[in-house]
């Protein structure tokens, strides 16, 4: 499986291509414009970018040449354009894109340059480099966060106004500080989904309300998370 980062300002073209990826078992992360590409990009590195060419903020090629300057080049990129031209394609070429795929996208061409472009990926990392050894540094014993999903205790009232008590009990998890970003996120998000879902007797209506998530959202994310909301709804219900 791996890490696959898609831009592209058209919403039917990041679910497509998100649907698509993920049914290839990978993971899948979109972004509509080149400064949620750039935000995604700083938390992490993909295995591999698919980037649009022609976005109303910043183009691709754009953004891929402040990658490049930046020393953020580190993965493969695949550019795609249903209106570039050839001088375009052989620009992005240059400045460091892997490949070119021009709109609409063939399926068979699309899982191709994917594999083809993990491969190269897979290739660089295992490229011998050359560095100057550190001296041993001491080993700090892992920070570990204890995070609840709900507040454990009851809110101090004003004087003559009711009490106000927690709905449910705290349900918390642990979270490991030493953890890759990526898995630290998708910890908590899935601790995060299921307690919504518990809460809610797997009403997907009701989740997608509390998260404020569209449902298509809200099903792509809990399936990418490994979430069966079937089964958080029979566990609440006690059978």
């Amino acid at each position: 499986m791996a890490n696959i980062l898609v831009v592209d300002d058209e919403m039917g073209i990041r679910e497509l291509l998100s649907e698509i990826l993920s049914d290839e078992g990978h993971a899948v992360e979109t972004a509509e414009n080149a400064q949620q590409a750039r935000e995604l990009r700083i938390s992490g590195t993909p295995d591999l970018v698919l980037l649009d060419i022609w976005m109303p903020d910043t183009d691709g090629v754009t953004l891929l040449k402040e990658w490049q300057r930046d020393g953020l080049l580190s993965m493969p990129v695949i550019m795609m354009s249903g209106h570039a031209t050839i001088d375009t394609a052989v620009e992005a070429t240059r400045i460091g894109a892997l490949n070119f795929l021009e709109k609409p996208i063939a399926l068979q061409k699309l899982l191709k340059a994917v594999q083809q472009g993990l491969t190269r990926g897979q290739e660089a990392a295992r490229a011998p480099t050359y560095f100057t050894p550190r001296p041993p540094q001491p080993v700090e014993p892992p920070a570990v966060v204890h995070i609840a999903t709900s507040a454990p205790a009851a809110i101090t009232p004003q004087p003559g106004a009711t009490p106000i008590t927690p709905q449910s009990e705290p349900l918390g998890f642990t979270l490991s500080f030493d953890l890759p970003l990526r898995e630290a996120r998708d910890a908590f998000e899935r601790a995060y989904f299921e307690h919504h879902l518990g809460r809610e007797g797997g009403s997907m209506t009701r989740v997608a309300e509390k998260t404020g998530l569209e449902r298509t959202h809200l099903y792509r994310k809990l399936k990418q998370l490994g979430v069966e909301p079937t089964r958080l709804s029979k566990r609440n219900s006690g059978t």
